[in-house]
């Protein structure tokens, strides 16, 4: 992540710089990194800052939640480190911590009410900024999901998890969303690949990909080259995807030509991912 974030912040360096730039720009400097859609609420949010807030961020948390991409979570974290507001963040970190301390799943805490009654216990030092840190880091190195390091936790005397034999799991597993694909490469003897901003997909929509079809009743493909079949993962999603190509002079009227060897334009990981398969052709 740091890579990335010096560059960004290099090629960027206030607010204002941020607002006018060029989606176009941003995507290619986020680039890698994927949830390509926080980059375009960024420069969105930027732009109401500068156009609307007099470039200046909310300090109440319903105002702030307005902004785009800010739910309760990122609005709750800003207060605090911006602003020292007596408030957390309610990550997964965070909710695990509290569930060993008190040995009880997640899902039987109300956390909300739970820090509204404790807000004299959780903030009596005046450090929020501090202390929202703390939690989230405290939970991603210490109170770890697996193999927590209980035995030098610093608060492990009034942790129950820690004194009970019998430990409630707390660690819940993500439910992985396995599904098939056929993607379809239209490519030319330009060393051009067809790709398209109109498929019907619940991830990667409005982005340029070749023409791609859930796999779900593994259909045989006529008329199409196979190349390969390769997993991907996206988020929770488990991609298990065939690849076929074809060489054309023509393709689709919603499908344009790309170089392959173009990085100058922005182009999602998924997509150069399979570029990297077909050059293998030339």
């Amino acid at each position: 992540m740091i890579p990335y974030f010096n560059k960004f912040t290099k090629k960027i360096k206030t607010l204002e710089s941020l607002a006018t730039t060029t989606e176009r720009k941003i995507l290619k400097l986020w680039e890698g990194l994927g949830y390509y859609r926080r980059a375009k609420n960024l420069l969105s949010t930027a732009r109401v800052l500068v156009n609307d807030k007099q470039s200046k961020l909310p300090q109440n948390l319903d105002e702030l939640k307005k902004l785009p991409g800010i739910g309760d979570y990122t609005a709750n974290v800003l207060l605090a480190l911006i602003y020292n507001q007596p408030r957390l963040g309610l990550d997964g970190n965070v909710k695990r911590v509290f569930s060993r301390i008190f040995n009880v799943p997640e899902k039987k805490i109300n956390f909300k009410l739970f820090i509204e009654k404790n807000k004299k216990n959780l903030f009596y030092l005046n450090r929020n900024s501090d202390f929202v840190e703390a939690m989230m880091e405290f939970g991603a190195l210490i109170c770890k999901p697996k193999e927590p390091l209980c035995n030098v936790c610093p608060i492990n005397k009034i942790c129950k998890f820690y004194k009970s034999g019998k430990n409630t799991k707390l660690v819940s597993k993500i439910k992985k969303n396995k599904k098939s694909y056929n993607i379809f490469c239209y490519l030319n003897k330009k060393k051009q690949i067809g790709l398209t901003k109109k498929n019907d997909l619940g991830f990667l929509k409005e982005y340029n990909l070749p023409i791609m079809r859930e796999n779900a009743h593994k259909e045989k493909i006529k008329n199409w080259n196979f190349l390969c079949n390769y997993k991907n993962s996206i988020s929770n999603k488990r991609l298990d995807i065939n690849l076929y190509y074809k060489f054309s002079n023509k393709i689709p009227k919603d499908l344009n030509w790309h170089s392959i060897h173009n990085n100058k334009e922005f182009l999602p990981t998924f997509t150069k991912k399979i570029i990297r398969q077909v050059e293998n052709l030339y």
